[in-house]
């Protein structure tokens, strides 16, 4: 029988919008889930990390990465067929920064609509200029690149969702080599500020991409994370894709992703939590309990899964729960949605 660990980003919503939202759910499969348990735990997080929750979870959980940082570069290019060597690789995507009132903002990456050939176009554009500093940079997909700086492992980097919407000045990339990392930075917007790529975006009234953010190396020495053929995902950042051994296009796909054990990452919350949209992050939530909640209760009641681990979290915050046929027949539980809040 399956055991099963299901990781839901942005399933657990913030204190303050939690009473409203929570009685806005009709979720009876999901309350079974959360009420009926053979374990739960909320787990503390760091005031000062630059991961986010389910992100540092990850991390630890495939090995990829220590104290609050991802290291995810080296098995995510393998993962796209590149061989990252003995070099201290970093994501680096592609990103749109905008000056808000009083600072800079990065928007949502999954907001950026960049194809393929835009995406190809900007990368050979900045493949030069990076070269001419001692940097390779390799392409993974329109939206994950690598850059090679072994001269910049230990920087101290955060995430893309963990900086997004959020002051950068908190968030750049911190080190010995920080004032090089600018430089090229910089060097990189010019060059893409009258790129023909951005001016056919501009027209087709897309952001421009201004900037990228580098992120997720490991440090020097360590062993990258391997390929993880359990694990599934579904409307995951390429990255996170690129270390799946079953990428979902639907939920409709759930039976042929399960198998003895399987870690599946459900990422369709990620965006409308991120923009504050709770409308649609209500209807994405009645989505996961039509698709994947209903279908796991009642494989659970079947005795066709032997154990679901829910691992749900916010910005702030992750929950853990696990829940077994044996526990699904504690009947004197009422279902309840309370243990979201």
């Amino acid at each position: 029988m399956a055991h099963i660990t299901l990781v839901l980003p942005y399933a657990l919503p913030l204190p303050e919008f939690a009473p409203d939202l929570v009685r806005a759910l009709d979720t009876p499969a999901l309350a079974a889930l959360l009420t009926r348990t053979s374990a739960h735990a909320r787990l503390p997080v760091g005031d000062a990390v630059r991961a986010l929750p389910h992100e540092q979870w990850l991390a630890r959980a495939l090995g990829a990465g220590a104290e609050g940082r991802p290291a995810f570069a080296a098995a995510a290019m393998r993962g796209f067929g590149l061989d990252p060597g003995g070099g201290t690789w970093f994501i680096l995507n592609p990103a749109h920064i905008q000056i808000a009132r009083s600072h800079l903002m990065m928007a949502d990456l999954r907001h950026l609509g960049l194809g393929e050939d835009d995406s190809r176009a900007l990368f050979e554009a900045a493949r030069p200029l990076c070269e001419e500093a001692g940097h390779a940079l390799a392409y993974g997909d329109a939206q994950t690149w690598f850059l090679r700086a072994d001269d910049w492992a230990g920087f101290d980097t955060a995430t893309p969702d963990t900086a997004v919407g959020m002051d950068l000045t908190d968030f750049m990339p911190r080190g010995e080599r920080a004032i090089a990392y600018r430089r090229l930075q910089n060097e990189v917007q010019m060059l893409w500020y009258t790129h023909p790529a951005n001016a056919a975006r501009e027209a087709r009234r897309l952001p421009a991409v201004n900037a990228f953010w580098l992120w997720g190396a490991g440090a020097p020495g360590q062993a990258p994370a391997a390929h993880a053929p359990g694990l599934a995902t579904f409307a995951a950042p390429g990255w996170l894709d690129a270390l799946a051994g079953r990428r979902l296009g639907s939920l409709d796909e759930l039976d042929g992703a399960i198998g003895a054990d399987t870690l599946l990452v459900a990422g369709n919350l990620s965006e409308a939590a991120i923009a504050a949209d709770w409308g649609r992050w209500v209807l994405e939530m009645q989505h996961l309990e039509d698709k994947l909640f209903a279908p796991l209760y009642a494989a659970l009641k079947q005795g066709r899964v032997r154990a679901l681990r829910l691992v749900l979290s916010s910005r702030e915050g992750l929950a853990e729960f696990t829940t077994t046929p044996m526990a699904q027949r504690m009947f004197w539980r009422r279902p309840s949605l309370e243990r979201l809040t």
